[in-house]
């Protein structure tokens, strides 16, 4: 398999399980308290370059079915390209990665929530950032660390 399907068959692959992990757990994956699981791959960019249109294809397919209309389709879509680069950009230290996933949405998805469900803002803030932080940092790391052994092997 040459290098360009390889890529293009990984960012599918990443699309199409965060996608799956979203819906499957649609109930804690969206709203103002939200743990959204599938956020445990966005430390995949410090492993493959793919993973950024992956994670924003998948988030974006996601949105569809969040309940926040446009605003969450749209910028809580290029809230996840952002974090995603940016975690490229990071990639040699994985704590300093793992920041713009947590950061970002917390920032970007707390004012979603503020305008589009009258939540307070500080509130949204906490909750999106300490969801972000369970993901990326319980669940991320770990999921990193294991394919970070694997991934030279591919």
């Amino acid at each position: 398999m040459n290098t360009r399907t390889r890529q293009l068959t990984y960012g599918a692959l990443i699309a199409a399980i965060y996608v799956t992990l979203t819906l499957a757990l649609h109930p804690i994956s969206y709203g103002p308290i939200q743990l959204r699981v599938a956020e445990a791959m966005t430390l995949l960019p410090t492993l493959f370059t793919s993973a950024i249109p992956g994670l924003f294809v998948g988030c974006l397919i996601s949105n569809l079915w969040g309940g926040y209309g446009l605003a969450d389709i749209v910028f809580g879509s290029l809230a996840t390209l952002a974090a995603a680069f940016l975690t490229y950009r990071l990639r040699k230290n994985i704590w300093l990665a793992s920041l713009p996933p947590v950061l970002i949405n917390a920032v970007v998805i707390g004012f979603m929530l503020h305008f589009q469900a009258n939540e307070p803002l500080a509130f949204a803030m906490l909750t999106v950032g300490g969801g972000q932080a369970l993901a990326v940092y319980v669940l991320g790391i770990p999921l990193q660390t294991i394919l970070r052994d694997r991934a030279t092997k591919w």
